[in-house]
C-alpha cells in the first residue's frame, strides 16, 4: 500500500522572549541609558571582558560585582564583508561585520563597522562606537562602529 505525500503551504509564527539575565541586563541598561560600555573584570586572571560575563571562564570566579567601564574605541581584529541579503539582518548589504577589541578589554565583540569604502577596512584599523539615537534594549544600543582616520588616532 502506497501513500502519496502532500504539501501544505503556510507560515508559522514562533514568538519568543529572550531572558538576558542580570549581567547582560546591567550592561544593556548602561549602553541604552548612559552610553557607557561596562565590562566584567576578573582580578585573579587579570582579564577584563566585554561582553561581560557572570563567571570568569578561566578561574570560575563570580564577576557579578566586578564592573569596569571600557572605552568606546577599539581595534578591528578580524572582519568579513556581508554582500548578500538574508532575513533578519540588521541592515541592507553590503556592510562590514567585524571582531572588535575595545580599549581596556581582553575579549572581542562582533559588531557592524560603517565605512564610506568597505574595501578599505583592515585588520588593525581603529574604530569608535556610535550609539543609537533612540533607546534600544540590546547590543544595537551601539548602532555601529565607525573607522577612525589614522591621523586622528593619537594616544
Amino acid at each position: 500500500m502506497t501513500t502519496d505525500a502532500f504539501t501544505i503551504a503556510g507560515k508559522m509564527a514562533l514568538p519568543y522572549q529572550y531572558f538576558a539575565g542580570a549581567t547582560s541586563s546591567r550592561c544593556i541598561v548602561a549602553l541604552r541609558d548612559e552610553k557607557k560600555i561596562l565590562a566584567s573584570r576578573c582580578e585573579r586572571s587579570d582579564r577584563t571582558v566585554f561582553p561581560p560575563r557572570q563567571v570568569c571562564d578561566l578561574t570560575f570566579e563570580d564577576l557579578s560585582d566586578n564592573w569596569v567601564e571600557v572605552s568606546d574605541r577599539g581595534t578591528i581584529t578580524g572582519f568579513t564583508i556581508i554582500r548578500y541579503a538574508e532575513p533578519y539582518q540588521p541592515m541592507a548589504p553590503p556592510y562590514v561585520l567585524a571582531l572588535i577589541r575595545l580599549d581596556g578589554s581582553d575579549a572581542t565583540l562582533t559588531h557592524i563597522v560603517h565605512s564610506e569604502d568597505i574595501e578599505t577596512v583592515a585588520i588593525g584599523q581603529r574604530v569608535n562606537a556610535v550609539f543609537a539615537e533612540t533607546p534600544v534594549n540590546n547590543i544595537l544600543a551601539i548602532r555601529h562602529f565607525c573607522c577612525v582616520p589614522t591621523d586622528s588616532d593619537s594616544p
